[in-house]
């Protein structure tokens, strides 16, 4: 529901506090860190502003001094752990340096599994998003091609990993929720789905199980989908 009179705004336009008043109490980095806690403990869904106020100490109206939205939360927090993508040196091969920065996402989106739900472009604008952004583009200063083209890259390669991650969060989501162990779920599924390959009604499955019917490299999976972004980008591998 829409609030009347309300207009859109940014909180990095925000002042973190005006010249008038006692000094704050906490300061913008204070509360992120106090949510990312929380969300890394119990999940994004534990996140609140009652929660966070808790953790501070101090009243939940009060935060709405600091924090007017949810959403503007949620902004600081995907903010502060960007944080921890530090800036290196490109090593003038622009691949081999995005393949570093898609594995370094990955990890960093291991470390707080709530990532991958607010990844949006709507939290690129923050100071660390903004440094983040910045540290592809010169990775990416050898490759000839718009800033535009290079922009794209960069979110089709995020994209990649966001979905990667997240199918790999959610599996093992799942395999915590079952009431018997990984393997025997596998053996049996696996065992099933034999029967309806062998069944002569899936020709094509069958010969793929022909060629292959060995466990799949789920790591060698994510590095090719990655590569094969990086290949549509690059002029040596022809007309995209």
């Amino acid at each position: 529901m829409a609030v009347r009179g309300a207009v859109p705004e940014v909180i990095w336009a925000r002042p973190e506090r005006t010249g008038r008043g006692p000094k704050p109490a906490y300061t913008r980095d204070d509360i992120a860190a106090v949510a990312v806690r929380i969300a890394d403990a119990r999940g994004l869904d534990a996140v609140s502003m009652r929660h966070v106020a808790a953790e501070l100490g101090c009243g939940t109206m009060s935060l709405y001094n600091y924090v007017p939205r949810k959403e503007d939360l949620y902004e600081l927090m995907v903010d502060a752990v960007s944080a921890e993508q530090v800036p290196w040196e490109p090593s003038g091969d622009w691949r081999a340096d995005m393949l570093r920065v898609a594995r370094e996402t990955r990890s960093l989106m291991h470390r707080h599994p709530w990532v991958p739900r607010l990844m949006s472009p709507v939290y690129g604008v923050s100071p660390h998003a903004l440094r983040y952004l910045e540290h592809c583009l010169a990775c990416l200063d050898p490759l000839e091609g718009s800033y535009g083209t290079k922009l794209e890259l960069v979110a089709m390669l995020n994209g990649v990993v966001t979905t990667y991650v997240r199918n790999e969060l959610d599996t093992a989501e799942r395999v915590r929720a079952l009431p018997w162990s990984e393997d025997e779920e596998n053996a049996v599924r696996v065992a099933y789905l034999g029967r309806q390959v062998a069944s002569g009604a899936y020709p094509r499955m069958a010969a793929a199980f022909a060629e292959d019917a060995g466990p799949i490299d789920l790591e060698a999976v994510f590095e090719r989908a990655l590569v094969r972004v990086l290949d549509g980008f690059d002029p040596r591998r022809g007309d995209r």
